[in-house]
């Protein structure tokens, strides 16, 4: 069976008046945008501290919407009649991702819009966060296909939230807590990496290892996912 963008199309225009009425979780797209227009305004200009916001715009709207679209196709049972649908896998959660991942791209050039940020490879940074926001959609899709209801999707995002937000301050423990070097492959903290590198003139070739990790980070999720979804098919 081919590929069918109609079915694509069609899955994303009913996740659009699904997230439309869904006011507690579109709203969630007004954090980040509201933080760092907060940020602008008090001067803060690190790299640390924009790509604090950046990282927490993906895992709050590419990850937490996208969770909470999945749980609640699950609560209301419409997501079993999707799976017995004739789309096949990849157009169900191409369809279901897309509406995340433009929120999240939207999200994120408006937040470095309100903080002034210009890096000075442009396309590098593009690659990473298209990259990062592939890899938070399928964490989203992940655990959406866990949750049971969206309250649960909620509260299963979380953890990923603080470790995703806040992760890169843990790198600063790792001298005191060798353990805690794990923590230096997480996407987030190598996307911080690439936005430094980029900063101090860094090319592709520079940061290369960077994408790759994120790029492994990708297979991974979506190779879960995938599992994941296909066994709900067939419960």
């Amino acid at each position: 069976m081919t590929f069918s963008w109609r079915r694509v199309n069609a899955i994303l225009i009913k996740d659009y008046k699904d997230f439309s009425r869904n006011f507690a979780v579109s709203t969630v797209l007004f954090l980040s945008p509201i933080l760092a227009a907060f940020y602008g305004r008090m001067g803060i200009d690190s790299i640390e501290a924009h790509y604090m916001i950046f990282n927490m715009a993906l895992v709050m709207v590419a990850s937490f919407v996208q969770c909470c679209l999945i749980a609640e196709e699950k609560e209301k049972n419409t997501l079993r009649g999707l799976m017995l649908s004739p789309a096949t896998t990849a157009e169900i959660l191409s369809g279901k991702s897309l509406l995340s991942f433009f929120f999240t791209i939207f999200v994120i050039v408006l937040s470095a819009f309100l903080l002034d940020y210009n890096p000075k490879n442009i396309g590098i940074v593009a690659v990473a966060i298209i990259l990062s926001s592939l890899f938070y959609l399928g964490l989203g899709t992940l655990l959406g296909l866990y949750a049971k209801s969206v309250m649960e999707a909620s509260v299963l995002v979380l953890p990923f939230m603080i470790i995703f937000s806040f992760g890169t301050f843990i790198t600063t423990l790792a001298e005191k807590y060798p353990i805690l070097k794990v923590a230096e492959y997480l996407p987030n903290v190598q996307l911080l990496e690439i936005a430094t590198n980029v900063e101090n003139n860094a090319g592709f070739a520079d940061v290369l290892l960077n994408l790759v990790i994120i790029t492994i980070w990708i297979i991974v999720i979506s190779a879960l996912t995938v599992i994941v979804f296909r066994k709900r098919m067939v419960d």
